[in-house]
């Protein structure tokens, strides 16, 4: 009111205060001329708060953007669907499949593409006030609610889709996560829908090739994250620089140990279920699934003889398992038992290599000698298969691949190479401090001589690889088996009349997990080493396919079960 001049732009006289300047209201014209403060209560606190808002703001800049869990996953998704597709995956599988299934979770589990109430969300936000300042307005929009606002987008893979733009939820961003919705991801109530997990996001990629039927099996898909070619391990350093991971976040997205083969295959199952999805395409006598299919691969990988594979069609066919309903996965069904192709065909050869070679720590030895005796005599045809000779090839082998194994994974360097900084203040410390720790491992390993790591081979379905061209006869595929077999009625069957069974009875109880019991010590060597050798290339337990081993069994064998209750270890076929 004491300033009377006239403004310089439009000659009006009709002064504001902003931040201690006049400025015209007519023209919004800013003078150089100042206010020496009369009220100090009233002044001050405008210049103050003033101030604040854009402290506030310039913090939230350095800090980064806001961001929900669903979001971290998505992008980890993402990731994950693109290096499937480098290595070969149809791309059908990533923006219609997998994201079909992510935005169906999404909504199934209330995070997105739903209504809810906004005083649900900010109920469960109340729980962390004992440490942090939450706004309890009730006016302040549910946080869920806002990602439903994504749906228009139609994209799946965009970075911060979901409501990263919206400034009236800033004031909620918990101190305890990075994430806005960090500590309400980890309350219990959150497992009753499913709460999203690391395995999980293989459990995702897992079903979606199952639905496309690609001819890539669990332990294929496993052991392609355990090599570095599907990110999983430290997959946050893919993260935007403006996605800070803090507190709970690093519990929810840092993983410190590979995916288990059976975790991983029973997300995918209750995944299935709590989606509702139908039946899943037929998985028939040619696609790569079936079971004569991967018999054929794992044979040849097992540096086995072709003509086995005559003998595992049979009993894939005489115990029903190549049938289409047997096969095809049906969600929420509890009456068809779940399939795990590639365990299911390793079985398999494991039943045939006991009906042609008894795996009894004797027959098969006394089968090899008399095969021994053959060859010297054979100047016509293939060379008879020798078990002896092909355990020795195949120990040497699985020895000394199983040594590189063990040592790449103690040699593997768990931190991840990207150091976490949780504000602007220490980024530049930690970033020294990490280049200091870079350095000196670079002086060390060229003191010391260390040799540089190779470039990782080129992705195979093949960890065993054997050529016919060998000429030291390693490799087994054309040999024959007619000095194992006899004639009968026309047809070729086995010398050996007898078959031990793995288990007279299955293992009912629902809690220990296994349908039989598995000790090494309890079972011929020989057995042990098919099995060893099988669990090698799948990267599962021994017990997994001993179980399967014994499904199959009693199968094969259910009508001599059914008529002698009370039956000794040995068979007659």
């Amino acid at each position: 009111r004491d300033f009377n001049e006239r403004c310089a732009q439009c000659s009006e006289v009709n002064w504001g205060l902003t931040d201690g300047r006049f400025y015209c209201r007519s023209c919004h014209n800013v003078t150089e001329r100042t206010r020496d403060v009369v009220n100090a209560d009233c002044v001050s606190n405008t210049r103050i708060q003033t101030i604040s808002k854009n402290i506030t703001k310039q913090e939230k800049n350095d800090g980064g953007c806001e961001w929900y869990v669903c979001e971290g996953f998505q992008l980890i998704l993402k990731k994950q669907a693109e290096a499937l597709q480098a290595l070969g995956v149809c791309p059908q599988m990533k923006d219609e499949i997998l994201c079909n299934f992510w935005r169906h979770y999404l909504q199934k589990s209330k995070q997105a593409y739903c209504n809810r109430p906004a005083g649900e969300t900010i109920k469960a936000l109340s729980v962390c006030d004992s440490s942090t300042d939450v706004d309890s307005d009730p006016q302040r929009p549910s946080l869920l609610h806002l990602l439903s606002l994504s749906e228009s987008e139609g994209d799946l893979l965009t970075d911060c889709s979901f409501a990263s733009s919206t400034s009236k939820v800033s004031e909620s961003t918990s101190v305890c996560s990075g994430s806005v919705d960090g500590s309400l991801y980890l309350m219990k109530n959150q497992k009753e829908k499913l709460r999203m997990t690391m395995p999980m996001t293989l459990s995702f990629c897992y079903m979606a090739l199952l639905w496309l039927r690609e001819p890539m099996t669990l332990s294929d898909l496993l052991r392609f994250v355990v090599e570095g070619r599907i990110p999983y391990l430290n997959v946050f350093e893919h993260f935007p620089e403006k996605m800070k991971l803090c507190g709970l976040d690093l519990k929810i997205f840092c993983v410190e140990s590979w995916p288990g083969y059976e975790e991983v295959y029973n997300k995918m199952l209750e995944l299935a279920a709590f989606l509702d999805l139908p039946r899943f395409p037929e998985i028939t006598d040619s696609c790569f699934l079936h079971p004569d299919m991967l018999c054929m691969k794992y044979l040849m990988e097992a540096n086995l003889p072709d003509e086995l594979h005559n003998w595992t069609c049979r009993v894939v066919k005489k115990t029903c398992i190549g049938e289409v309903d047997f096969l095809t996965l049906v969600p929420g069904n509890k009456s068809t038992r779940k399939v795990k192709y590639d365990v299911l065909a390793v079985a398999v050869i494991v039943v045939v290599l006991k009906l042609l070679f008894l795996l009894d720590d004797h027959y098969e030895w006394l089968l090899s000698d008399f095969s021994e005796e053959q060859n010297k005599n054979n100047k016509e045809g293939g060379p008879y298969f020798e078990f002896k000779k092909w355990y020795k090839v195949i120990k040497h082998s699985l020895d000394v691949e199983q040594k590189k194994l063990d040592e790449e994974r103690a040699k593997y360097f768990w931190r991840c190479e990207k150091p976490l900084f949780y504000s602007a203040k220490n980024k530049a410390r930690v970033l020294k401090r990490r280049q200091m720790v870079v350095n000196l491992q670079n002086q060390f390993g060229k003191l010391s001589g260390s040799v540089q790591p190779a470039e990782k081979p080129s992705p195979s379905s093949f960890q065993l690889t054997w050529s016919e061209e060998n000429t030291d006869g390693s490799c087994f595929h054309g040999h024959s088996l007619k000095g194992i077999l006899q004639e009968k009625c026309g047809l070729l069957t086995a010398m050996n009349p007898d078959y031990w069974l793995c288990t007279i009875k299955l293992c009912t109880e629902k809690l220990c997990g296994h349908l039989a019991h598995y000790r090494d010590v309890d079972f011929p060597q020989s057995y042990h080493f098919v099995l060893r050798l099988f669990s090698f290339l799948l990267r599962i337990q021994p017990s997994y396919i001993h179980d399967e081993v014994c499904v199959i069994e009693h199968k094969l064998f259910n009508k001599k079960l059914s008529k002698k209750p009370k039956y000794n270890a040995v068979l007659r076929k």
